[in-house]
C-alpha cells in the first residue's frame, strides 16, 4: 500500500478501518509481518512485536493525524533504534534527552524512506507543542530544558513565555555545539553519548565550572542572579537521582519519587497525551473533583464503546491446533448434517459457471461444438472459447462466532457444528472463509491501569471497558486448508460484539474478493462486566453500520434469541438448535446464488 494511500485511509471516519489502517502503516515501515498496533493511555512505547499508541481521544481535529504521527515515530523506533540500549539508562534528564535525539535522527530516516510521513510528524510536533504551552507554568526547570532541546533539535523557534527563561537560554547558549552535533548523530549509542555530554556541560555550569557571562545574551540573563541559581538549584536535585544509595533507604525513597515526577511532568513528541495532561497535585486536582463527567448522551453522533486500552487484548491463531480424533468425529457430524445441501450448492454452482462461455473465440482452448464447422470450412478461423470472468465463486467469507458464557452447554456445542459443517463446506466448494471467536475475560494488568489513572485524577467517563480485555480466537484463518482448529471452540466470559465485529471486518476487508460476507453467531444483546449497556448496543448499531457501508454483507444469527434484529438489517433467527447448520447453510447457499 502506498504511503499516499495509508494517509487517505488512515483519515477515513470508521474506526475499524482507521485501526487496520494503522497495523499496516506499522508493518509496511517496520518491515515486520507480525507487527500489531495497540492503544493504551499509558503509551507511547515499543514492545516486542507491539506498538503501543497513546489512547484515541476525538475532541481535536487533527486527533486522527496526531495518533499516525504517533505510530510514524514509535515504528521508525522500532525500526532503527537499539531498543535495549536505550531502555538500559537510567530514569532522568539523561535518559529523557537521549530518547529525544534518537528521535529526531529516526524521523529523518522515516522521511528519507517515507515523504508523507512529514504531515503527521508535523501534526505530531504541533500537539506537543500545544501540550508543552498549556503545562508550561507548572513544569520543572529539567522538564523546560529538555523541551528547549527538542526544539532546537527540530530547528523551532521558542515561544514568548519560554523565551522569558533566562537559566534556560544561558543553558542553550553553552551546548550550543553539542546540540548542533546531536543532530547529526548516526546511532543510539551516538544519542546516548551526545545526551550525556550536554547534560554534563549543563550540570558544570550550574555548578560554576564554566565562564557563565560568555553564555548570556544581555545583563539580564547572567546566570548568577538570585533567579537563575535558584533554577539550578532544582536542577542539580535531578542529578541528586545518580547518587549512592543511604543505609537507612532515603535515597532509594527520593530517586522513586523524582523519577515518577519527572516521568510526570514530561513533555514533547515522544509523550503521551494522558501523561502530558497529568494534574498538579496542588493545581488542577481539586478542579477535577468537582467537575461533572461529560455526559454519555450528548450530541447526535453514533456513540462507540472505547475500552481504557487495547494492550492487553490478545489475539490466538488456533488454525491446525486441535486433535486430530476429535476433529474427524466433529467432521463426519457437520458432514452428515448439510452434505445434500452442499450437493444442491455445488451443481448450482458448476452448472451457473459452465454457462459462462465466450465462443467463437480466435484463442483459447479449443470448442467441441465447432470442431466439425472446423472440418467443413477451410476458412473457418474462431474455433476456440475462453472462460468468461465469473465472480460465483469470488468471494470471502467470515464466520464469527460468540464465544460468551451464555453460550455454554447445547448452545457452543450446536455452534460448533455449524460454523464446522459451514467452513468444511465452504472449503470443499473452494471458496475463502475464516472462522473466528471472540469473547472478554477479566484482566488484573488493566484493572492496575485503571487504578492508576483514577489515582492520576484522569477523566474516565469517555472509556466503557475498563477491566476486561478481549480474547480473540482465529479458529480457522485465511488461505489454510486445516479445519482442525474447530475442535478447539469453547466458551469464555462475555461479549463486546462492536468491538469483535470490527476486529473480523478488518480481517475480511483485506482480503481480496468481489464479495465479502460476514456472518455472526450470537444468542443475545452485547455485554461487558463493567460496561454501559446502552452504549454497547448504540456501538454495534453504528459499527454495523459503518461495516455494511464498506460493502461488507453482514448476516446476524440469532441462537434461540431475537436479539440480532434489532442491530443487524439482515438476519436469521434459529428456533430450534437441530435446526441451526442446515438453516444457516441454506441461507448462505442463496446468498452464494445471488448475484
Amino acid at each position: 500500500m502506498s504511503t499516499a494511500r495509508a494517509a487517505r485511509a488512515a483519515r477515513e471516519p470508521e474506526g475499524f478501518a482507521f485501526e487496520s489502517t494503522l497495523g499496516k502503516i506499522a508493518r509496511v515501515i517496520t518491515g515486520r509481518y507480525g507487527v500489531s498496533v495497540a492503544f493504551s493511555p499509558d503509551g507511547p512505547r515499543v514492545e516486542q512485536g507491539r506498538i503501543v499508541i497513546p489512547d484515541r481521544a476525538a475532541d481535536e481535529a487533527l486527533e486522527k493525524d496526531v495518533l499516525v504521527g504517533y505510530l510514524d515515530l514509535l515504528a521508525a523506533r522500532a525500526k532503527h533504534s537499539s531498543l535495549d540500549a536505550l531502555a538500559a539508562q537510567p530514569p532522568g534528564v539523561t535518559a529523557e534527552l537521549a530518547q529525544v535525539i534518537e528521535d529526531r535522527r529516526v524521523a529523518r530516516l522515516l522521511i528519507e524512506s517515507y515523504p508523507g510521513a512529514r504531515w503527521f510528524l508535523g501534526a505530531l510536533r504541533a500537539h506537543a507543542a500545544r501540550q508543552a504551552e498549556q503545562r508550561w507554568p507548572r513544569l520543572h526547570w529539567r522538564a523546560r530544558l529538555v523541551w528547549r532541546i527538542e526544539r532546537a533539535l527540530w530547528n523551532e523557534a521558542p515561544t514568548a513565555i519560554e523565551a522569558q527563561s533566562y537559566s534556560l537560554t544561558a543553558a542553550l547558549h553553552a551546548a550550543s555545539e553539542l546540540i548542533d552535533a546531536a543532530r547529526t548523530s548516526r546511532s543510539s549509542r551516538e544519542s546516548i553519548e551526545r545526551a550525556q555530554a550536554i547534560v554534563a556541560r549543563v550540570r558544570a555550569l550550574s555548578a560554576g565550572g564554566a565562564n557563565n557571562m560568555m553564555f548570556t545574551t544581555q545583563t539580564a540573563e547572567d546566570i548568577e542572579t538570585d533567579r537563575a541559581a535558584a533554577t539550578f538549584e532544582s536542577f542539580d536535585d535531578t542529578f541528586a537521582l545518580e547518587a549512592p544509595l543511604a543505609a537507612d533507604g532515603t535515597q532509594a525513597e527520593f530517586t522513586e519519587r523524582a523519577s515518577a515526577d519527572s516521568s510526570r511532568e514530561a513533555v514533547g513528541m515522544g509523550r503521551s497525551p494522558l501523561g502530558a495532561a497529568a494534574l498538579d497535585e496542588a493545581g488542577e486536582a481539586g478542579d477535577m473533583a468537582g467537575r461533572a463527567p461529560r455526559s454519555r448522551t450528548a450530541g447526535t453522533r453514533p456513540q462507540l464503546s472505547i475500552p481504557l486500552a487495547t494492550e492487553f487484548d490478545v489475539e490466538t491463531d488456533l488454525t491446525g491446533a486441535g486433535e486430530s480424533a476429535a476433529w474427524r468425529a466433529l467432521r463426519q457430524a457437520a458432514r452428515a448434517q448439510t452434505a445434500p445441501l452442499k450437493d444442491r450448492l455445488e451443481r448450482a454452482l458448476s452448472a451457473d459457471e459452465r454457462v459462462r462461455w465466450r465462443r467463437e473465440q480466435e484463442r483459447g482452448e479449443i470448442d467441441r461444438a465447432a470442431l466439425a464447422k472446423l472440418a467443413t470450412s477451410p476458412g473457418y478461423r474462431t474455433p476456440f472459447r475462453t472462460l468468461r470472468a465469473t465472480k460465483g465463486r469470488d468471494v470471502a467469507i467470515t464466520l464469527l462466532l460468540d464465544r460468551s458464557g451464555s453460550m455454554a452447554g447445547r448452545k457452543i456445542e450446536l455452534a460448533r457444528l455449524c460454523v464446522a459443517a459451514l467452513a468444511d463446506a465452504l472449503t470443499q466448494l473452494s471458496f475463502e472463509c475464516e472462522v473466528l471467536g471472540y469473547s472478554s475475560v477479566d484482566c488484573a494488568p488493566m484493572q492496575a491501569l485503571l487504578e492508576r489513572q483514577r489515582a492520576a485524577g484522569a477523566d474516565l467517563s469517555r472509556y466503557n471497558r475498563f477491566v476486561e480485555r478481549l480474547d480473540l480466537k482465529i479458529y480457522k484463518r485465511f488461505g489454510s486448508p486445516d479445519l482442525a482448529g474447530l475442535a478447539c471452540i469453547d466458551c469464555g466470559y462475555e461479549n463486546p460484539d462492536g468491538e469483535a465485529l470490527a476486529w473480523a471486518a478488518a480481517r475480511l476487508a483485506e482480503q481480496r474478493a468481489a464479495r465479502r460476507i460476514l456472518m455472526v453467531f450470537s444468542d443475545g444483546y452485547p455485554s461487558t462486566g463493567d460496561g454501559d449497556p446502552q452504549v454497547l448496543r448504540s456501538d454495534l448499531r453504528a459499527r454495523v453500520a459503518a461495516i455494511g457501508s464498506r460493502g461488507i454483507e453482514l448476516v446476524g444469527v440469532g441462537i434461540l434469541t431475537d436479539a440480532v434484529e434489532s442491530f443487524y438489517p439482515h438476519n436469521i433467527v434459529v428456533s430450534r438448535l437441530a435446526e441451526l447448520p442446515s438453516t444457516v447453510l441454506g441461507v448462505l447457499s442463496r446468498m452464494l446464488l445471488d448475484r
